[in-house]
This record gives C-alpha cells, structure tokens and sequence, in this order.
C-alpha cells in the first residue's frame, strides 16, 4: 500500500470522527434546549395562574359588605396585596422568563439554568401570597354561611341541654341553680351578639363570639350530666360513708386492734377537704376531673372493709399461732435436748464423726432463734403499737422455720434410727449367710465327687474370710455402720457365689455321670464312642466335670443327636 493511500484513508477516518462527534454534540445542545423550552413553558403556565378569578371575585363580595371601618381597612389592605401580585411580581416574573428566552436563543446555557431556578422560586412566593390572600378573604366572605352552620348546630345543642335541665328534678341542681341560670343568661346574650354581629358585618368579632359559645355550650353540657352525681357523693355518698368507716374505726380500736398504719383519720380530713375544693370549683361550674376525684374518695373508702376484713382474718389467725407456736417450740426443743444428750452415746456406738451430727447443733440453735422471734413477737403484741397483719406474717414466718426445723428433725432421727435398724439386720443377715454356706457345704458333700474342684475351695475360703471380717465388725465397739454395710455386702455376695458354684458342681458332675453311664451302651459297637469315653473318665476322676461332660456328649452325639438336652431334662426331672 503506497504512502498517498494510506494518508488519504487517515484524513477520511478524521473527517468521519470528526462529523460523528459534531452529529453527537448537536444531538445533545438539542435535547438540552428542548428540555429548558418545555421547563419554559411550564414556568410560563404556573405565572399565569399565579393570579385567579376567584381573587377579584372574593374581593368585590367584601366591598359589597363593608359598613365598618375595621372591615374597609382590610379590604383596603388585601386590594393593595393584590395590586402589588398583579402589577409588580408577575410582571418581574415575565420579564424574567423573556430573558431567560433570549440566553436560550443565545445558547448560553449556564445563566438560563440559573435565571429558571430564581422564575420557579419567585413564582412559589407569589403563589403563596395569592393563596394565603383568598384564605384570609374567604374568612370574611365565607364567615356568616360557616359561623350560621356551626351556630345552627350550637342552638340544637342549646335546647337539648336546656330541656334535659328543666325536666330533671330541680333539686339535683340546687346547689349551683344560681350559677346555672347565669350561664343560661349568658349563652342567650352571646347569640343575641352573634346575630348583630352578623348584621353590623363585624366579622373579626363572629368568630369570637363562636368559640365562646362553643366552649360555654360544651361546659354547659358537662355541669347538666355530671352536677347531680358531683352533688350526690359530695353531700350523701360519702358523708355516709365516712360515718360508716369512723364507726367501725372506732369499735375496732377499742376491740384492742391497732389501725394507725391506715392514717384513717388524716386520710378522711383531706377528703373532707378535697370534696369542699371540688364543691367551691362546682359553684363556677368548673367540673374538671370532680367525678374522678370523689369515686377515687369513695374507692378509698371502699377499700377500707377490705382493710378491716384482713385486721380481723389476721386477729384469728395470730391468735391461733400464740398457742400452735410456742407448743411446737416446746415440743422440738424437748426432742432436740433429749437427742443432744443422748449423742456422745450415739457418736461412740456408730463412729459417727461431729459433721454427721452438726444437723442436731443447728436444730438446737435454729429453733432457740424462734422462741426468740416469738418472745418478740408476743412482747409487740401487748404493747398493742403492731397491727395484727404485721404481727400474723411475722408469726407466719417464725412458723413456717418451725416446720422446716419439724421436717429435718424427723429426717435426723429416721437417719439415727436406721443405723440401729442397720445393726439388726446385719445380725439376722450373717445368720442367714453362715446357713447358706452350710447348705452349699452339704450339698457338695452329699454328692460323692471324686474329686472337688479347687475353685469351690478358693471361693470358700473367701466366703469365710467375708464372714469372719463381717463378725468382727459387729464385734466392734464402736460399729461404723458404713464399713459394716459394706462388710454384710461383700460377705452375701461371695457366699452366694459359692452357693452357685456348688450347685453347678454337682450339676456338671451329676449330667457326666450320667453321660457316661448311658454311653456305655455303645462302647461295644462302636470303638470311637469307647475311646472318647475313657477320656471322659479320666477327666471325671480328675475333677474336670466340665470338660468329662463335653467329651461324653461329644462321643455319644455320634449317634444320638440331641443327648445333652435329655440329659438336662433328666436332671432336672430327678431335682
């Protein structure tokens, strides 16, 4: 490829880069333009309904209505709000968006981004002017339409309480009729102001006027449903029942019980106080939480017999306790002295160490602390300064050690008791151990054996050895009743073992005996059976039962299959 080519094809790939990227940059200067044109007209939208028909509208009803000065100078002053909207800030904003036109025509892109950004804040600031201008002029223009509604209703609700107060017994009411008739006197001239405010259009007034009566109809509302109840605890209910709580006060009191932990008589005084203030706010009809303070009074009082049935429930049961108690003490104290006395004793016959018997000491000292408790107990109670409830749960306690001592009492002397229990029964146990060894004695002598076999002697041997250390246990002054479980133990377990062995002894050799003797049978026929025969003998005599039985079996199952279990019934048929 020659050198003139290839420059022609790097101007050519140059000139198509170059146009690409000029094709690009158009691309995207147009899209940018677009996108600020149509923010343009949207901006341009928003301006022209900055300012609404509705605002002129609104303005010309508050000219039609003005007969005060008050309202001309808001009329006046809402005009001038509005002049300036129209005649100054829209046209700013106009202009505004001519410029930001012209930086578009201009392609000056950066300055039409900031002037769009101050077009859409100035016309958010005129908006809000012109919306907040309607509101405040609605208020005017919309007022007699709302303020009539909201007062229409009020009268309804007027009525309906007026005729609720005169149908009910005028007696509910007598302690606040005066106030309430000055009330009623009251709302009647506040929609007697309502109306020639209406009239005189001196609508910054109307909705003041509104409010009062709303406020004045609502308590009104509250002082008819609530006074007769207010009324009734106040000056009935609980008067009553004060009298009711200071008689049986006063007959519990010289009954011998102490009520000072209630503050009975501080707590009646502050009630008698609490229902004079809540009285004095009655008399201006003032109700704010009045039924809620008197059924909290009469939940006191209430609770009070609960009180009361507790004292007497606690009297009885204290009562109850000073002689339970005391005879419970008595009785531990004496079973625990008795056992103390007796423990050197008991310490020397079982080898028991002080820590097997510290449970006794701690008896002694735990059931010293509650007669202690009790005496204190008993002392409050005849100084008569302690309620009973106090003085039961104390009481309670002090009883409730008193079993738990009762419980590890028993439990130390069913544990002393067993070590005697112990003793007995290793006594009838070696009894029966040494007639066991007999039996197996003469078991294996009733059986001529030609031999018996030395394991029976091992076994035996330690048999005696286990009886002879358990006799010396029992022989032992002191007895650790420990080392002689443990001696009754090891010595049953190894008689036993002796005991089984001779039984098997005798049944291995009765089984051989008897294998052989049946074989004999065949010894003629059959030389195999005779051969395994003498071998069997020989290992009779020698004392080896076992293997003399496997031998014989062995010999004879050559030609009776199954021998050995016929054998076993056989010796079990002869036992």
């Amino acid at each position: 490829m020659s050198e003139q080519l290839l420059t022609m094809i790097t101007i050519t790939y140059a000139v198509i880069t170059f146009i690409v990227v000029l094709v690009i940059v158009f691309i995207v200067l147009k899209r940018i333009k677009d996108q600020y044109k149509n923010t343009l007209v949207e901006l341009e939208r928003s301006k022209n309904l900055i300012i609404s028909g509705s605002i002129l509208s609104e303005l010309n009803k508050v000219e039609a209505l003005i007969n005060n000065k008050d309202l001309e100078e808001k009329y006046n002053y809402w005009k001038s709000i509005f002049k300036n909207i129209k005649d100054v800030e829209v046209p700013n904003i106009t202009n505004e968006i001519i410029t930001a036109e012209e930086l578009l025509e201009d392609h000056n892109y950066s300055q039409v981004k900031d002037v769009l950004g101050r077009i859409e804040f100035n016309i958010y600031i005129a908006k809000s002017k012109a919306q907040k201008l309607l509101e405040d002029i609605k208020e005017i223009t919309l007022s007699e339409q709302k303020n009539r509604e909201i007062v229409t209703k009020l009268k309804t609700d007027y009525r309906t309480i007026f005729l609720q107060y005169n149908n009910n017994d005028k007696d509910d009411y007598s302690l606040i009729r005066t106030p309430l008739e000055l009330q009623f006197e009251n709302i009647d001239k506040l929609f007697s102001t309502f109306e020639m405010a209406m009239e005189n259009n001196v609508y910054s007034e109307v909705g003041k006027i509104v409010r009062a009566l709303d406020d004045s109809i609502g308590n009104l509302k509250i002082v008819i449903e609530e006074a007769p109840s207010i009324i009734l605890m106040g000056r009935n209910l609980i008067p009553n029942r004060i009298k009711e709580v200071n008689k049986v006060y006063e007959k519990m009191k010289n009954d011998g019980f102490n009520l000072d932990y209630l503050n009975i008589e501080y707590n009646i005084s502050e009630s008698e106080k609490k229902v004079a203030d809540v009285f004095d706010r009655l008399n201006v009809l003032n109700l704010e939480d009045s039924v809620f303070e008197l059924r909290t009074i009469m939940d006191y009082f209430d609770s009070l017999y609960s009180d009361f049935d507790k004292e007497r429930i606690s009297k009885k049961s204290f009562d109850d306790y000073i002689r339970s108690v005391i005879m419970k003490c008595k009785k531990l104290k004496k079973i625990i002295n008795k056992l103390s006395n007796k423990i050197n004793d008991i310490k020397y016959s079982y080898d028991l160490t002080d820590d097997d018997v510290k449970i006794i000491v701690e008896l002694k000292i735990e059931v010293a602390e509650c007669e202690e408790k009790y005496d204190e107990i008993i002392a409050a109670y005849r100084e008569k300064k302690t309620a009973y409830s106090k003085l039961n749960k104390e009481m309670d306690l002090v009883n409730a050690r008193l079993l738990k001592c009762e419980d590890k009492l028993n439990y130390t002397l069913r544990s002393l008791g067993s070590l005697k229990e112990d003793e007995i029964r290793a006594r009838e146990q070696l009894t029966e151990i040494k007639s066991i060894v007999k039996e197996a004695r003469t078991h294996v002598n009733s059986f001529k054996l030609p031999v018996v076999p030395k394991n029976y002697y091992v076994e035996l041997d330690e048999a005696n050895e286990a009886i002879k250390n358990m006799v010396i246990e029992l022989e032992k002054q002191p007895i650790s009743i420990k080392t002689l479980n443990t001696r009754v133990d090891t010595a049953r377990d190894l008689v036993l073992k002796v005991y089984n062995t001779s039984i098997e002894i005798i049944k291995t050799a009765s089984m051989a005996e008897n294998a052989i003797v049946y074989g004999n049978r065949y010894r003629p026929v059959n030389s195999s059976i005779d051969s395994g025969l003498a071998k069997a003998e020989r290992e009779f005599f020698k004392g080896n039962f076992k293997s003399s039985l496997e031998l014989a079996i062995n010999s004879i199952n050559v030609v009776e299959p199954g021998i050995y279990n016929r054998l076993l019934d056989a010796y079990k048929s002869e036992n």
